[in-house]
């Protein structure tokens, strides 16, 4: 089958119509977090180590959301592009049980014992007590952030990628202007420090979980539906078990791994630790195109699988690669170009060994924004859009558990390098696994029309229910 002019001619026009939305979307995500540090530069280091370290397990969890959410738009893309919606709405409300689950334990962890949560990252009494007022308040959005990614994940799936945004927006200001009251005390509002941003989160995403009502009310397509949560639909189950665990056990390795790179640097100081909530908050905006590029990718190639357009797909795929790598250069650069701004902003709060471990940072993160934009559109964007999950969970899983976190380990309490030659070692786990995405790459094994026909989901097989009405 060869590849159609319309699509070549297209492909580039289509990607950036998703791009565009989900680079706003990252864009607000990465700003209400640079927000945060910024305010907080005001109080004084401990509260932004303490930030820091405390909304790794933000990071863990969105892992987790974001590997549900993937697993949800391998299979919603490619039905999206079927024309299925029966189809889409079962697969959302299988997604749904497993992160209310999920979000409901981290919730109660957060409420219930933050102080442990803390000493896992820190051995610093105050920075675990104030990580802890923040996890404790911060638990009821957890509940609220598990259901709105499924949503937008779904609602991405079938291209209404500009409402995500627009809900993104609403949930930025509010988070904003709340942060700006409860850390600065505006309006006779009592300065709160840490709280406040605890505060301000929690408040963002409850409004950003009624907006999901509002817009799922107003809704033709895909609406939020909890009565999905009940219909039984063994076939779809087991695809999306099949697809989505390789996807939220590579996420969930990956993340968690990451944030064990940041307990490493936080039990070398807090000076390291501030360090690199600044050089987080830089990396994060180096990299918004990057992963709106594989967002979008994984998006458009599932859907033109699901047309069983092949080729197409493949030829998409490598146009998809060309933008990664011209994304990544202008990541580094970007990284680049913030560094008199940042260091003269947080010459503000910081020691003059955080200001030296902070510059050093950010140099490595130039070039390292390559490596994770190359590896994130392959790994979570094309194989994951032909329903490949599980190359990604082997190779994290081996990069990250036997590699770096061994050679961090090593590197900090045995062999006791200095931080910034720790730093840098860990920094090398996005290089050392290109040669094998690459090759799997160009394998083309990942390329996988994963959808089923109707009357195979609605009656399945002798030993597999129909799709069910909900439960009464």
């Amino acid at each position: 089958m060869k590849t159609t002019p319309k699509v070549r001619d297209e492909f580039y026009s289509q990607i950036w119509k998703l791009v565009l939305p989900i680079v706003i979307q990252n864009l607000l995500s990465a700003a209400i977090s640079s927000a945060d540090v910024i305010m907080l530069n005001y109080v004084d280091q401990n509260s932004i180590a303490a930030v820091s370290l405390a909304a790794q397990y933000a990071t863990i969890l969105f892992s987790v959301y974001y590997g549900l959410g993937t697993g949800a738009t391998m299979l919603c893309a490619q039905y999206h592009g079927k024309g299925d919606t029966r189809a889409i709405e079962v697969v959302q409300g299988i997604a749904l049980r497993f992160s209310l689950i999920i979000s409901t334990a981290f919730a109660l962890c957060a409420l219930l014992i933050p102080d442990l949560m803390m000493v896992i990252f820190t051995d610093d009494p105050a920075l675990i007590e104030l990580g802890a007022k923040y996890l404790r308040i911060l638990s009821v959005s957890y509940f609220c952030w598990g259901i709105t990614e499924v949503y937008f994940s779904v609602l991405r799936s079938v291209e209404r990628v500009t409402i995500c945004t627009v809900l993104n927006a609403i949930s930025f200001v509010v988070n904003i202007i709340l942060n700006a009251v409860f850390i600065f005390g505006l309006f006779g509002a009592p300065r709160l420090g840490v709280v406040g941003v605890a505060i301000a989160t929690s408040t963002a995403r409850v409004i950003s979980l009624i907006g999901c009502f509002i817009v799922s009310a107003c809704s033709r397509s895909v609406k939020l539906k909890f009565s999905a949560l009940f219909v039984r639909n063994k076939v779809l189950f087991r695809d999306f078990v099949r697809l989505t665990l390789p996807a939220l056990g590579n996420d969930i390795v990956w993340g968690v791994a990451f944030s064990l790179y940041a307990a490493i640097i936080g039990h070398l100081g807090s000076d390291a630790v501030a360090a690199n909530s600044f050089v987080s908050v830089v990396r994060n905006l180096g990299t918004i195109l990057c992963f709106a590029i594989a967002s979008a990718g994984s998006i458009l190639l599932g859907k033109i699988i699901g047309e069983n357009r092949l080729e197409d797909a493949r030829a998409g795929a490598k146009k998809l690669l060309k933008l990664t790598f011209i994304s990544g250069a202008i990541g580094g650069v970007i990284v680049l170009a913030s560094m008199p701004v940042v260091l003269k902003f947080a010459s503000v709060s910081l020691t003059e060994t955080a200001m030296h471990y902070l510059t050093v940072m950010m140099l490595i993160n130039s070039y390292y924004v390559m490596g994770a934009a190359v590896n994130t559109t392959l790994i979570a964007g094309v194989f994951r859009s032909g329903g490949d999950s599980r190359f990604g969970f082997i190779c994290d899983t081996i990069d990250m558990w036997c590699y770096a976190i061994p050679l961090g380990l090593l590197s900090a309490f045995v062999f006791k390098l200095p931080v910034l030659w720790v730093y840098f070692l860990l920094c090398t786990d996005e290089f050392v696994k290109w040669p094998w995405v690459f090759r799997h790459y160009r394998s083309g094994k990942w390329l996988n029309n994963i959808t089923r026909e109707s009357d195979e989901i609605n009656t399945g097989s002798p030993d597999t229910p129909a799709v069910s009405e909900p439960a009464q």
